[in-house]
């Protein structure tokens, strides 16, 4: 499988999170996209994080699916029994908290998106830099 296409949107260095700085959108084959591909600046230089989603969890009332943590069914309202969030959570407690929607199997083929997705994020870095 070829990575036919990566394309790279620059995240504003907003306030609200300086580590995430761009989003990608990578084709594979020419015949399908992932979206939401994250670039982070982490302790060790820049990574990809898949796209993720919450993990939820069942209201024992209705069985709407709320996120984990919430206090409340955002559908019927009843009290969630949830272990309270600590503000000093680990990297790792956090990262438990969310799944990837799509992900590599194998360490070779995440290396090689890493580094087209990388790649891409420094053209893109030079290309929108002043002149």
């Amino acid at each position: 499988m070829e990575i036919t296409e990566v394309r790279i949107l620059l995240k504003n260095k907003d306030k609200t999170n300086r580590r995430l700085k761009a989003y990608a959108t990578v084709t594979f084959d020419d015949v399908f996209v992932v979206r939401n591909i994250k670039v982070i600046e982490g302790r060790e230089g820049l990574f990809v994080a898949m796209p993720s989603r919450k993990m939820q969890s069942l209201c024992p009332k209705c069985g709407h699916n709320n996120t984990i943590h919430s206090r409340f069914c955002n559908q019927c309202g009843q009290v969630l029994e949830s272990q309270p969030v600590s503000p000093s959570r680990t990297p790792s407690e956090r990262q438990a908290e969310h799944r990837d929607i799509a992900h590599p199997i194998t360490q070779e083929f995440r290396e090689y998106l890493q580094k087209k997705v990388l790649e891409a994020y420094e053209k893109e870095i030079k290309r929108s830099a002043p002149a």
